[in-house]
């Protein structure tokens, strides 16, 4: 399918039929994930991938009473770290020198502005920076799994505290901030799989200059 056809073919669905969604499929939404812009590159977040079913049954029950949890493959989760530090800044240094061939001290200017503005900020704003930049990963994981015509379904009615806790993210220094399940939708029970697309008309939604 083409980003388009693939983009009206999608939709929020609300009822899996349980189908596992194959690996090589995954492996390309989590990839176009990985390759999405961030500021800087420094890419503040991480994924976790929940498919083992008793969690995400402990996931449904204490964090987000959603029945796609129950009925879909695989639960990605965008969990942004809990604050930068300047090590974190330093290892992404290292990591475009070891890329790209150039010595770190080279980036010596550029470091000092990553790491100037971050620590200018405050906590809440350095969350909601984070957030920013997840939510554009979470963009290119939607699109790239209709285009693997994959249903996903971003969530962000859930508990955050809870989630943290039932897997634990506070001790790695992240923060769940929005949810992608995927799976594929269940023809019979979902009300929205013949729903036609609500969408603003193009003259009321684009304004050229």
């Amino acid at each position: 399918m083409s980003i388009i056809n693939a983009l009206n073919w999608r939709y929020a669905t609300k009822r899996m039929d349980g189908t596992e969604v194959p690996q090589n499929k995954v492996d390309n939404i989590l990839e176009a994930i990985r390759l999405t812009p961030s500021s800087f590159g420094l890419t503040p977040y991480s994924l976790i991938v929940v498919k083992d079913k008793k969690i995400l049954k402990q996931i449904n029950a204490e964090a987000c009473q959603q029945p796609q949890l129950l009925e879909g493959s695989h639960l990605i989760i965008f969990a942004i770290w809990d604050k930068i530090t300047e090590k974190q800044v330093d290892d992404y240094m290292a990591l475009v020198s070891s890329t790209r061939n150039v010595p770190v001290t080279a980036l010596g200017d550029y470091k000092k502005m990553i790491w100037g503005m971050v620590s200018s900020m405050s906590p809440a704003d350095v969350n909601n920076w984070s957030a920013k930049q997840a939510y554009i990963a979470l963009g290119a994981g939607i699109a790239t799994a209709a285009l693997e015509e994959v249903d996903a379904t971003p969530m962000e009615g859930f508990n955050p505290a809870k989630l943290d806790q039932v897997l634990g993210l506070q001790a790695k220094g992240l923060k769940s901030t929005v949810l992608l399940m995927l799976g594929y939708r269940d023809v019979k029970n979902d009300s929205l799989v013949k729903a036609k697309k609500v969408r603003r008309a193009k003259k009321d939604f684009i304004e050229m200059i």
